[in-house]
């Protein structure tokens, strides 16, 4: 499995504050499958990570993880706040981009209200050739009282990603019951874990996985759609069939 949106470079933001949390985070990571891990710091005004900084953390992460036989690879990447994303040269947006591809950019969902003027922006990225990826949108109230708003923007080109801790309960019934929503409608793309700590919000995405109940979908949301984003390709078509309800496991 791939996991496209962590905090594990430490000492940058909320995530990880040693470099012993980010060694725990790959380790844990590796024992539940995950073989690759995007560092997507958070970008905006309490956390104001910069390109360089990401870079040289993934370097040193990267060359940490080889020499102690961590098999997890360290991915380029950023979580960026609609604010900030505003303030960035396109050469930042560009090195922000998961894998460094140019073509992915994981943007962060608000937690409340719907973003004045989104769509524009992400309209923006669009003409930049990004294709943005929300994070974390079933964990938003508005979001979660009409799942079926981020519709648009799906038709648009825009991607979702959904916590797992989301979608196995850990955040909650609301988050839970708009993540399976966004899944069945087929409004939804990747499932990462937004691992902070390994004490706070922890990585891993088994028990998303468990919760699915559907084995051709846990491959596409885990492996098949994230490589794609890795690689900067398009993502394959949704298994056939699976836009539905049903497939979840209490």
């Amino acid at each position: 499995m791939i996991d496209l949106h962590s905090h594990v470079l430490p000492g940058v933001d909320d995530g990880a504050q040693t470099l012993e949390d980010s060694r725990e985070l790959a380790r844990r990571a590796a024992a539940a499958g995950i073989t690759a891990i995007a560092a997507t710091p958070h970008v905006r005004a309490d956390y104001p990570t910069t390109l360089e900084q990401m870079e040289a953390g993934v370097a040193s992460l990267r060359a940490d993880f080889a020499e102690l036989g961590i098999p997890v690879d360290i991915l380029h990447g950023g979580e960026i706040d609609l604010d900030a994303m505003a303030r960035l040269t396109q050469e930042d947006l560009w090195g922000f981009t998961i894998a460094q591809t140019g073509r992915y950019l994981l943007v962060e969902f608000p937690y409340r209200g719907w973003p004045l003027g989104l769509e524009q922006q992400l309209f923006d990225l669009a003409l930049a050739g990004i294709t943005p990826i929300l994070a974390h949108p079933e964990r938003n109230a508005s979001v979660q009282e009409e799942p079926a708003r981020l519709a648009t923007i799906v038709e648009r080109g825009g991607l979702v990603q959904i916590t797992a801790a989301s979608l196995d309960g850990r955040i909650g019934r609301r988050s839970r019951k708009a993540a399976e929503e966004l899944i069945a409608s087929g409004n939804a793309h990747l499932l990462a874990s937004d691992a902070h700590t390994p004490e706070v919000r922890e990585v891993g995405l088994v028990g998303a996985v468990e919760a699915l109940a559907d084995d051709e979908m846990a491959e596409y949301l885990t492996e098949a759609a994230p490589a794609a984003v890795v690689a900067g390709e398009n993502l394959p078509p949704l298994p056939p069939g699976k836009r539905r309800r049903g497939f979840f496991r209490r």
